[in-house]
């Protein structure tokens, strides 16, 4: 499809593509955009992920609909060596977004979803002052711990010399940076070392860990003063009071609050995060990240896939994040979201008056 030939029937037919005429065969079933002004507000970067090369796509650059890109760095890229940084690709990144007019966001990231990847310096692990640097992640089935299956790596965020060196690093970040890009997110809180204990790592507490990551916040908000900053808060080791210990404190800091995945309705979500960047949208910046997997989501009151249109109702109205990162899984960002985020703000007026956000997701 040539998106500068887009025209209202090419419209019509996306339109279909993604559910905008689905059960029911109206938005206004869906209530889409019943709050135009809160539609416009919204910022939309692309989640490109470590893939840095694909900021320099046509069809991203040319989307007006996207300010920005937001790209994930990993701590052992930036620091190779001990106190020896090297941003040099984060220059290069800012520098040519800024030059096609597009914004930036950063993710630090200091923990992985593959045990092959170590995404912290190797200093950490062979320096025994670090006790290992890290730990493994697990895969639990049906609460059986005993037959857990390593799933990753995390930096040890609940030790206070490994914490330290992270805080080093946030920094250093900020005097380069801070005022420069558009902002900088940490990855989400959540860990999985089982329940009972017999994963736990040494040293680490449900409690331990929430104080450190409300340490953290406070280092985060040091280093940027001008940039937003987020902190990616889905779920938290002890449940959700710590969940609502850290949203607190990062309100208080000023710090924007979100996570992923954009899954409207699932129970895990509404049940922790979702109801909490809810409550906080509008006190701090707040954002929501569609991952892999997101598009292809099935709304549980429905059983049907949700469609873009859902995703961004949902992330609009019930959520109300002022940021949404787009992820590029296939067919989904080149067939579906880039040609309905380009042409669905027009419709928007149209839409506008039909629909009430106020009683499909009344404040609480």
């Amino acid at each position: 499809m040539d998106s500068k030939n887009f025209n209202r029937r090419d419209f019509a037919r996306v339109a279909g593509l993604v559910g905008l005429a689905s059960v029911g065969g109206s938005v206004v079933s869906q209530g889409l955009y019943s709050d135009p002004d809160r539609a416009d507000r919204v910022h939309h970067y692309v989640f490109f992920n470590r893939d840095r090369g694909r900021i320099h796509d046509a069809a991203f650059l040319q989307a007006k609909a996207f300010e920005g890109a937001q790209l994930k760095y990993i701590w052992r890229e930036l620091e190779p060596q001990k106190d020896k940084y090297d941003f040099r690709e984060i220059e290069q990144d800012l520098v040519f977004l800024h030059s096609t007019g597009k914004r930036m966001f950063i993710q630090i990231q200091d923990a992985s979803f593959d045990p092959a990847i170590l995404p912290f310096p190797g200093y950490l692990m062979k320096d025994p002052a670090y006790r290992g640097g890290a730990d493994q992640q697990y895969d639990i089935t049906d609460e059986d711990e005993e037959h857990a299956v390593p799933a990753g790596w995390v930096a040890r965020r609940w030790d206070k010399v490994v914490r330290e060196r992270f805080h080093r690093l946030l920094l250093a970040l900020g005097r380069e940076f801070d005022g420069r890009i558009e902002g900088i997110n940490l990855p989400e809180t959540a860990v999985d070392f089982g329940t009972t204990g017999r994963l736990f790592p040494k040293g680490f507490t449900p409690e331990i860990y929430c104080e450190a990551i409300v340490i953290n916040l406070a280092v985060l908000k040091r280093a940027f003063r001008k940039s937003k900053t987020i902190q990616y808060a889905n779920f938290m080791p002890g449940g959700k009071s710590n969940l609502e210990r850290v949203y607190q404190r990062a309100k208080e800091l000023k710090i924007g609050l979100g996570g992923p995945d954009l899954l409207p309705y699932k129970p895990g979500q509404m049940e922790n995060s979702y109801p909490l960047i809810r409550r906080y949208a509008g006190s701090v910046p707040t954002g929501i990240a569609v991952q892999d997997g997101n598009y292809e989501y099935k709304d549980p009151k429905t059983g049907q896939q949700v469609t873009i249109a859902q995703l961004l109702d949902f992330a609009t109205h019930y959520l109300r994040v002022d940021y949404v990162f787009w992820c590029t899984q296939e067919p989904y960002y080149s067939e579906q979201l880039i040609p309905f985020l380009q042409h669905a703000a027009p419709w928007a007026r149209t839409w506008s008056q039909r629909g009430s956000s106020s009683k499909r997701f009344p404040l609480r």
